[in-house]
């Protein structure tokens, strides 16, 4: 676990109002060293509940324009269930562009990185980092900090969840010995076929653990399902 990520699990931990939430979202921006981060979750009953560090012009304006419903980010993200890098979505009809230019006068940065969120019982969220940056830059970045952004987005998640009082978390079936293991290894980041190695299976075996978990996890992907065991003290690393 990298220190980022270890001090901002000890401040989920730690967390016990929608202010302290909010408070831990907006110092992200010091501990990723980014200039933007968005938290917005939208529950089943339809009430939304998000955490913003863009100008309150520019999520007025945002708002008032209905621009969620020619934002390629929203749409893809509602499309999409792994990460989704701005640069790979479709900003070329001329509503969109004209968007985006008035989205870089109002201090959105031109680059993006946004994680989709099922929860239960319908919940959806996404968890964006937003900065100013040529593309190698960018590139360098996400390389060096995605993995820990992609886990820090469901650990936010399930402590929204938490503190929700209306919302309920599924219960989950206990992990076997070996499905823990696996994800374990993969929380420390061992590869797969390193933690394979580790627990002297092969690589198909591993990866029918890994299913299972992630199965009883009810998670949409293996970095879903390791953030979820973790979030819930199900392994520890």
């Amino acid at each position: 676990m990298t220190p980022k990520l270890e001090s901002v699990l000890e401040r989920l931990q730690e967390a016990e109002t929608t202010e302290d939430l909010s408070n831990l979202v907006l110092d992200l921006r010091d501990i990723f060293d980014i200039e933007h981060v968005v938290y917005h979750c939208v529950k089943s009953s339809g009430d939304q509940y998000g955490i913003l560090t863009y100008s309150h012009e520019w999520e007025a304006r945002y708002v008032e324009q209905n621009y969620d419903r020619i934002d390629p980010v929203v749409l893809g993200c509602f499309q999409r269930f792994q990460p989704v890098e701005w640069k790979s979505l479709d900003w070329s009809p001329r509503n969109v562009r004209r968007f985006m230019d008035e989205a870089l006068d109002s201090g959105v940065g031109n680059q993006g990185l946004s994680v989709p969120i099922r929860g239960p019982n319908g919940q959806f969220a996404l968890f964006t980092v937003n900065h100013r940056a040529s593309d190698d830059q960018w590139a360098r970045y996400t390389e060096t900090h995605q993995r820990d952004l992609i886990l820090v987005a469901h650990y936010i998640n399930t402590k929204a969840l938490e503190l929700d009082h209306s919302a309920s978390l599924i219960a989950v079936p206990p992990l076997s010995p070996r499905e823990s293991d696996a994800l374990s290894l993969l929380a420390i980041g061992y590869s797969r076929a390193h933690a394979a190695e580790t627990l002297r299976i092969s690589e198909h075996t591993l990866r029918a653990y890994i299913e299972s978990a992630r199965l009883k996890l009810g998670s949409l992907n293996t970095t879903h399902a390791v953030a979820t065991a973790l979030s819930r003290g199900l392994i520890v690393v």
